[in-house]
C-alpha cells in the first residue's frame, strides 16, 4: 500500500519505524533541503508536521504571525497569559535560591506541593522560601515582567 492510501494518523505512527534511509526519502519528498543535523526524533517530528499541514492545511497567516511574534520577543500576548499560568498536574517548577535548587510540584489548579507540604498558590510558596512576599509566578520565572513586592 501506498502512503497516499495510507490514513495520515497510520503515516505518522509508522515513522518511528522507518529506516533512516527511508526516513530520509520521505523528507526529500516534502522538503527541498536536509538539516545540518541528523537528530531523528526532530525529524520524525518536522515530517508528522509536514505530513499532516499538506493534508489538512497550514496555520492561518495571522497565528503563524503571532507565532512568530512569541518566538522573536519571548512574550506572549496579554490574552494568552492566562492560559499559560494553567499547568499541568505533574509539572516540576524548580528555581535556584540562596544556592539551594527548590522545586515544585503541580498537582492542580492551586495545588501546589513543597517539600511534602500542599499549598494553594506559587506566591505562597515563594514566601515559605524567602522569607517575604513574592508574585510565585515571577519567583518561578513565569512572568518576565512582574517584581517583587517586598
Amino acid at each position: 500500500m501506498t502512503h497516499a492510501h495510507q490514513s495520515i494518523a497510520a503515516r505518522i505512527a509508522q515513522l518511528p519505524e522507518l529506516s533512516m534511509d527511508s526516513l530520509w526519502a520521505l523528507w526529500d519528498e516534502h522538503f527541498d533541503e536536509r538539516p545540518n543535523h541528523h537528530h531523528r526524533t526532530w525529524i520524525e517530528s518536522r515530517l508528522a508536521y509536514k505530513i499532516q499541514e499538506e493534508a489538512f492545511g497550514g496555520l492561518k497567516r495571522t497565528t503563524r504571525k503571532k507565532l512568530e511574534q512569541i518566538g522573536e520577543t519571548g512574550l506572549l500576548p496579554k490574552s494568552l497569559q492566562s492560559e499559560a499560568s494553567r499547568m499541568l498536574p505533574g509539572t516540576v517548577l524548580t528555581r535556584d535560591f540562596d544556592d539551594v535548587e527548590h522545586k515544585v510540584i503541580v498537582l492542580g489548579p492551586k495545588d501546589f506541593e513543597y517539600r511534602g507540604q500542599r499549598f494553594k498558590s506559587l506566591s505562597a510558596v515563594a514566601k515559605r522560601i524567602t522569607g517575604c512576599q513574592w508574585s510565585g509566578p515571577a519567583f518561578f520565572g513565569l512572568k518576565t515582567n512582574a517584581k517583587e513586592t517586598a
